[in-house]
């Protein structure tokens, strides 16, 4: 075997691409649904996804929401969202959540702000049932944004940005939706802007994650699609065995959320 390159995760945008539109159109097709929404954070995934949503059933069938909470979103990242919406064409809504989250959090006699992920997960939560009430109302379907590496490292919340009606780019890693999005020609502020969930203020994934997605990425291509040896890899990659072996247990440790 070749040893393990990024040039391992690249394919014919062409092909993945129509690959993709078409999935989406039958999807949506055979649940007879009149549309998707998709929740747009201004992000790679979330920009991609619409984009390919916008090819696939026409921009008068596709409606982004931004879910902003006015206490942690950078304003660049709602002006991302609402650009990209208006260069796609694709109907866009502004809901913020604050008043949301801060009504849900306090009504609950446990809460503490100074639980991290249990409060950034209720606004993932939060922007998931917005996204089902308006898909509800309006006959249409939740496309999830998750890629391949997030979803196999656990790196979503469950019901929250875990829960879709089906997810366009869940086979692609990471560094696979940067390589698609430059061949769709998302503005390239947003195809490198560092991933964030954006759940509280300053969070970065990568630093999150403890590993840089280029790397992650051919790790997981190594363990997943070529079932190789944690040994073989960390040759191959001229890493040490530990790096692997804290990824498999991110896999392991998160099987629940999958």
């Amino acid at each position: 075997m070749k040893k393990l390159t990024l040039k391992n995760l690249e394919l014919e945008w062409n092909t993945v691409e129509k690959q993709i539109v078409s999935f989406i159109k039958n999807y949506v097709k055979n649940a007879e649904a009149d549309g998707v929404v998709v929740g747009l954070s201004g992000g790679l995934d979330s920009s991609v996804t619409v984009a390919l949503c916008v090819k696939a059933l026409g921009k008068e069938n596709v409606t982004a929401l931004m879910m902003p909470d006015k206490e942690v979103t950078p304003r660049e990242d709602i002006e991302d969202a609402i650009n990209l919406s208006k260069s796609l064409g694709a109907l866009y809504t502004n809901i913020e959540i604050h008043q949301i989250y801060t009504a849900y959090a306090h009504s609950n006699p446990i809460h503490n702000e100074k639980k991290k992920t249990a409060c950034g997960n209720l606004r993932a939560r939060i922007r998931m049932t917005i996204l089902y009430y308006y898909a509800n109302t309006q006959n249409l379907l939740v496309v999830g944004t998750g890629n391949k590496s997030e979803i196999l490292i656990g790196y979503f919340t469950k019901w929250g940005d875990g829960a879709a009606d089906f997810r366009p780019i869940k086979e692609l890693y990471k560094t696979q939706v940067r390589l698609l999005a430059k061949h769709l020609e998302i503005p390239e502020h947003i195809v490198t802007k560092p991933s964030s969930p954006r759940l509280w203020k300053g969070q970065l994934a990568e630093r999150e994650i403890g590993i840089k997605y280029h790397l992650l990425d051919l790790i997981l291509f190594g363990l997943v699609d070529l079932e190789m040896k944690s040994e073989k890899i960390a040759d191959q990659l001229n890493i040490s065995s530990n790096i692997i072996n804290e990824v498999v247990a991110m896999i392991k440790k998160t099987e629940h959320k999958r």
